[in-house]
């Protein structure tokens, strides 16, 4: 059935079912795990460099300290389940692109990854990043609520 499955979390409580979800399922399957996450570019929005409070490279190392705490549970919990594990964190401008490039380079079979349910307006304009997985992936997707 499905041998490596990657694991997409954003770091809020709805995805961190999802992580359990999928190592669960991992580990009846004797699958192994990807651990995703991933951060946004880094952009400027001052004209004036004296005005910018953050580097390049002090974003870069806040953002893969917030990626760390994010893999920290879903490192643990793979562990005590005996289900190998391993992260990528990435930065993007669109998470779903990012983690279907993932799914490729990984070798991935499945997909999964939380659903935060918006919809009407919300979804229509913030749009979801699962529906966007959803529309482009060439692996299932297992969407948890």
């Amino acid at each position: 059935m499905y041998q490596h499955i990657l694991i997409a979390t954003d770091g809020s409580e709805l995805s961190g079912k999802a992580v359990h979800a999928g190592i669960d399922l991992a580990r009846r399957l004797g699958a192994k795990v990807t651990l995703f996450t991933s951060s946004p570019d880094f952009r400027i929005f001052e004209t004036e460099s004296s005005l910018v409070a953050v580097s390049r490279e002090g974003y870069a190392s806040e953002c893969e300290r917030r990626a760390d705490i994010r893999f920290a549970m879903g490192e643990t919990y793979a562990k005590s389940h005996g289900v190998q594990s391993d992260t990528v964190h990435v930065f993007a401008e669109h998470p779903y692109e990012a983690i279907i490039k993932a799914v490729d380079k990984n070798q991935c079979d499945l997909v999964v990854m939380a659903s935060h349910g918006r919809s009407g307006v919300a979804g229509l304009l913030l749009g979801s990043e699962t529906t966007k997985v959803l529309t482009h992936s060439k692996v299932p997707v297992l969407v948890c609520r």
